[in-house]
C-alpha cells in the first residue's frame, strides 16, 4: 500500500472529522466545560438523592419498629426496668394509637404505614372495635403492596366472617388464593375459606379440601381434620 501523503490525510473523512471535532471544542472550550460541571452536579445530585431515599426509608423503619415494641409490650404493675411495660391496657392502648398514628400521619403511602394499618386492624379486632378493625385492614389491603396487601385480606377475612358477612370474607380470601404471598399462602387462605363455609356450604368446603389432602405438611393435616370435622354426623 503506498504510503499516505500530507494532501491524502487532509482528504481523509476519519482525519476530518477528528479535526471538525477538535476545532469545534476549541471554540467551544466553556460551553464543553460547562457541561461537563452540569453533568457531575446530576451525578452527584442523583447519589445524593439515593441517599437522601435511602435514609427516609431508615427512618420510617425506626418508627415502626418503635412502634411495634409498643404494640408487643406486656402489661404488668411492677416492670422490671429491662423491657417496655405498661401499667394498664388502656395506657397501652392509648400508647399503640398514638405511635401507629404517628408512622400513618408522617410516612403517609409508604409500606410502613400499611404495616400500621394492618396492626391497628388486628389491635381493634382483638379489642372487639369490628368496624375500626375494617377501616384499618381496608387501608392496609389497598397500600400494602404485593407482599402485606394478602395478609390484610387474611385478617379482614376473619372480621367479616365475625361480623356474618360471609360474601365479603369469601371474595377476600379468593383474591389471597389467585395471588398469595409469602405472608399469606395460598394454602392458609384455602382452608381458613372452607373453615368458613363448612356449615353454609360444606360441599364447597370439601372441594375446596381434598386438593390439600395430598400434600405434606401441615396444611394437609390440617385439611384432614377439617374434612372430618365435615363430615361428622350433625
Amino acid at each position: 500500500m503506498d504510503r499516505l501523503t500530507r494532501q491524502d490525510l487532509k482528504s481523509d473523512k476519519f482525519v476530518q472529522e477528528v479535526a471538525h471535532t477538535v476545532g469545534f471544542l476549541e471554540q467551544h472550550k466553556a460551553a464543553v466545560i460547562r457541561y461537563a460541571v452540569l453533568a457531575l452536579v446530576l451525578i452527584v445530585a442523583g447519589v445524593g438523592i439515593y441517599y437522601f431515599l435511602d435514609s427516609r426509608r431508615a427512618t420510617r423503619q425506626a418508627d415502626l419498629a418503635r412502634a411495634m415494641k409498643t404494640y408487643n409490650a406486656l402489661v404488668t404493675p411492677t416492670g422490671d426496668g429491662r423491657s417496655l411495660t405498661f401499667p394498664t391496657q388502656e395506657a397501652r392502648q392509648e400508647a399503640i394509637k398514638k405511635e401507629m398514628g404517628e408512622v400513618l400521619s408522617k410516612h403517609s403511602g409508604s409500606e410502613e404505614a400499611a404495616i400500621a394499618s394492618y396492626l391497628l386492624g388486628v389491635n381493634a379486632a382483638d379489642q372487639g372495635d369490628l368496624d375500626e378493625a375494617v377501616k384499618r385492614l381496608q387501608a392496609a389491603a389497598k397500600d400494602g403492596g404485593s407482599d402485606y396487601a394478602p395478609l390484610a385480606r387474611l385478617a379482614l377475612a376473619d372480621v367479616y366472617s365475625a361480623q356474618g358477612k360471609t360474601a365479603d370474607a369469601e371474595k377476600e380470601l379468593r383474591a389471597i388464593i389467585a395471588n398469595p404471598s409469602p405472608l399469606a399462602s395460598k394454602e392458609l387462605a384455602t382452608l381458613t375459606l372452607a373453615r368458613i363455609l363448612a356449615k353454609s356450604n360444606p360441599d364447597e368446603a370439601r372441594k375446596l379440601l381434598e386438593p390439600l389432602r395430598s400434600e405434606t405438611g401441615a396444611a394437609s393435616r390440617a385439611a384432614i381434620s377439617l374434612l372430618a370435622e365435615i363430615n361428622q354426623p350433625q
